[in-house]
């Protein structure tokens, strides 16, 4: 299996930035496509970004885009998560993903991921 740890998460001002990290550790990082969701009070689970097991692409929410920037460091088995210009619907539980698994048309389904414990990130107004 694969173990991944959330870290970074806080409070912030509304337009301030935030960098999440989570660290992998039990197989090979490398070859896992890794994500972020996210769990707002009230609403369904959402991916907010992911990006290939060889950082080549990248998916985000509508929601988030132009605003957060996903990246790995295969070397030190992270994925990061800069979110800038934070807003009050920004704020969420974020779980960090890895699945091995895809679609062909959609590498970022994550239909059977491994979860992290979450870091809550709160945006106040």
């Amino acid at each position: 299996q694969v173990q991944v740890v959330e870290s970074g998460g806080g409070l912030v001002q509304a337009g301030g930035s935030l960098r999440l990290s989570c660290a992998a550790s039990g197989r090979i990082f490398g070859y896992y496509a890794m994500g972020w969701f996210r769990r707002a009070p009230g609403k369904e689970r959402e991916l907010v970004a992911a990006i290939m097991w060889n950082g080549v692409g990248t998916y985000y929410a509508d929601s988030v885009k132009d605003r957060f920037t996903i990246s790995r460091d295969n070397a030190k088995s992270t994925v990061y998560l800069q979110m800038t210009s934070l807003k009050s619907e920004d704020t969420a539980v974020y779980y960090c993903a890895a699945d091995s698994h895809g679609y062909a048309s959609r590498w970022y389904a994550f239909p059977d991921p491994f979860w992290g414990q979450g870091t809550q990130v709160t945006v106040s107004s």
